[in-house]
């Protein structure tokens, strides 16, 4: 059906009147400021505008409702009276519920989330790619393989991790992230790899004692690329880049020739729009989550900044080329995040712009045996009281008395954290009610041809349902 190829000049006003096609077509905004990024004034449109060639399904991990209105509160400008918008604001089109099918628990976690977007299954926690009976299951990933797209997962956490697992392994049970990425080197379709483009952490299930899967990939011909510039300088389609042993150290804390998400996008769709007949890429803030379990507000709205830049390079993608479908969701909310805590009606995003280092890198610097003043000094941007001190050295002394096999331990480390973290959440005047996961609806953002199927209030397994849907009527492969 090559009627719907066709190329039109649209300026951005005629963009704004076709929004009942696209979803919403405002301007983006960059992150932080709330300015409407303007880079194009015009925008070039070819492809087909009915149904979507190419996928870019962002996975906030963790990113609750709380979450995206904290971080509007972070990112406004000071300087004016009202309260900006974030870069999601204008493609909020509804929210979806996230309860997993588990005969114990009605809180998901991302494995079953991850599972029930990649398939359209809902699963037991744990579940990577398999159904309650533990059968496989197809994911869209795989569908697009099948139709001749090119495919791409991107993770600030390692590659084997729930989420980038459930879209391209099989397992029953999330911990088995060897088996893991033996799946993504072994298993193929139409004799090719499943995935052209990985970019995250998890070095470690790459290497020798996991059978060399590095170096099998590079006699395939993937690049395969250890920091930013590499990955930047990478001239073949496909990529493995594995930026850290596990997961890559949050944004705030990272080290310059760390690549950021949005690097990672950028390069994934750069090689993935090669292929004419389109792609799958899905991107995962999983920091956000891996933040919000330590109840850690600085490296939240760190890893929340992360993730916005990255869905707004998705946007402008998609803008220029109007044969693409942004998705932006969240698998669960955690920690319980509360914009103000107690009885103030206060929250104070300053106290946070302030840090220096996010909670966790504190926490990691001090249980290494670094001394607590001098981390705690090096790592927040305002003066901290002597027995808040000694509280943190009180608690560091108790993990040093543990052995980190001990089952003690992690409880003991969390204590830690929670006194390093003590003085930013009451300066900010931030709330948590759990460690874990709960339970809410989250929002969904979404742009381009097909975007109205997200509307309203879905289940998480219609983002698979809706993206097979697409592949099947799919008039590129």
């Amino acid at each position: 059906m090559k009627i719907f190829n066709r190329l039109a000049t649209i300026s951005v006003a005629s963009a704004i009147v076709a929004g009942t096609v696209f979803g919403s077509a405002q301007p983006t905004y960059a992150s932080g400021g709330g300015q409407a990024s303007n880079q194009n004034d015009e925008v070039s449109y070819m492809g087909n505008t009915k149904n979507p060639k190419n996928v870019i399904f962002l996975v906030g991990d963790g990113m609750g409702p709380s979450y995206n209105s904290a971080y509007r509160y972070f990112a406004d400008n000071p300087e004016t009276k009202e309260m900006d918008k974030t870069a999601f604001d204008d493609y909020l089109v509804g929210n979806q519920r996230t309860n997993p099918d588990d005969h114990k628990e009605n809180v998901t976690d991302s494995a079953a989330g991850a599972t029930a977007f990649s398939s359209g299954h809902k699963t037991y926690n744990g579940a990577i790619g398999v159904d309650g009976n533990k059968k496989d299951t197809k994911t869209v990933l795989e569908q697009a393989k099948e139709n001749g797209k090119s495919t791409g997962l991107v993770s600030t956490a390692e590659l084997t991790d729930a989420t980038p697992a459930a879209y391209a392994a099989h397992v029953d049970d999330r911990d088995k992230k060897d088996e893991i990425a033996k799946q993504f080197y072994n298993d193929k379709i139409n004799g090719q790899h499943k995935v052209d483009v990985l970019l995250g952490g998890g070095a470690e299930y790459f290497g020798k004692e996991n059978g060399n899967l590095t170096n099998k990939f590079k006699k395939d011909g993937y690049d395969i690329v250890k920091n930013k510039s590499q990955m930047q300088n990478s001239n073949s389609k496909q990529i493995l880049g594995l930026f850290a042993d596990n997961d890559m150290p949050l944004q705030i804390d990272a080290p310059k020739q760390n690549p950021k998400l949005v690097d990672m996008t950028d390069t994934a769709v750069n090689k993935l729009k090669q292929n004419d007949k389109g792609f799958f890429l899905m991107v995962e803030g999983a920091s956000i989550d891996k933040s919000g379990h330590p109840n850690d507000v600085t490296g939240v709205m760190s890893e929340m900044q992360g993730f916005e830049k990255a869905f707004d390079h998705a946007m402008q993608y998609a803008k220029e080329n109007p044969d693409t479908l942004v998705v932006a969701t969240a698998d669960h909310s955690t920690g319980g995040l509360s914009i103000a805590k107690g009885k103030d009606y206060v929250w104070n995003p300053d106290a946070i712009h302030s840090m220096k280092h996010s909670g966790s890198y504190m926490t990691k610097q001090i249980a290494s045996g670094k001394d607590a003043a001098k981390v705690i000094k090096d790592g927040y941007g305002f003066d901290i009281k002597q027995n808040q001190i000694d509280k943190i050295n009180k608690e560091a002394k108790k993990l040093k008395d543990l052995d980190e096999d001990d089952k003690k331990y992690e409880d003991q480390l969390q204590k830690l954290q929670d006194a390093v973290q003590k003085p930013i959440n009451d300066k900010s005047n931030t709330g948590w009610t759990t460690n874990g996961h709960t339970g809410e609806d989250v929002n969904t953002y979404a742009f381009g041809p097909g975007s109205e199927r997200f509307r309203g209030n879905i289940d998480n397994t219609d983002n698979a349902k809706n993206i097979f849907d697409f592949f099947k009527n799919d008039q590129s492969s």
